[in-house]
């Protein structure tokens, strides 16, 4: 049934959602999302100054555990630095761990999947461990490694 009113009124709360663009560009181009993802530009920053390269290891994982959070002293860095630590920890994950992959959530929400179909809310991650120090990214990290 064409009705004209409910037809707007779906594009236009479409448009309220923000149907992400993220979602779509990952169902085009699944590897290139991966790729962006895994920048972490201000992270890798952090850790450069630090004197730690991050080379997308376990290991480059706990050594981000062992720096010192002098982040947490900047209110308006800490979430961009734990939002790219936790993609550097999905980045890991599906680097190292067999099966994972990055997946997308309709409303642009990036996750890993590991190979049993678990998702692995790896911002989330990121953000707590940048906040507060746990869970420790090498915990999630071994967490994931053994499903």
């Amino acid at each position: 049934m064409n009705i004209p009113f409910v037809d707007r009124w779906r594009r236009k709360h479409a448009a309220d959602r923000g149907d992400a663009p993220l979602a779509a560009a990952f169902e085009e181009d699944p590897e290139g999302v991966a790729e962006l993802l895994s920048e972490c530009a201000l992270l890798r920053s952090q850790a450069e100054g630090a004197g730690l390269e991050l080379d997308d290891s376990p290991t480059s994982s706990e050594a981000l555990d062992q720096l010192l959070p002098r982040w947490r002293d900047d209110p308006e860095l800490l979430p961009w630095l734990g939002n790219d630590a936790g993609l550097y920890l999905g980045t890991v994950v599906v680097r190292t761990v067999p099966g994972a992959t990055w997946h997308v959530w309709p409303g642009g929400h990036p996750v890993v999947r590991l190979g049993s179909g678990r998702e692995i809310q790896v911002v989330e991650a990121g953000l707590d461990w940048a906040v507060g120090g746990a869970p420790e990214l090498s915990q999630v990290y071994a967490e994931a490694s053994e499903a």
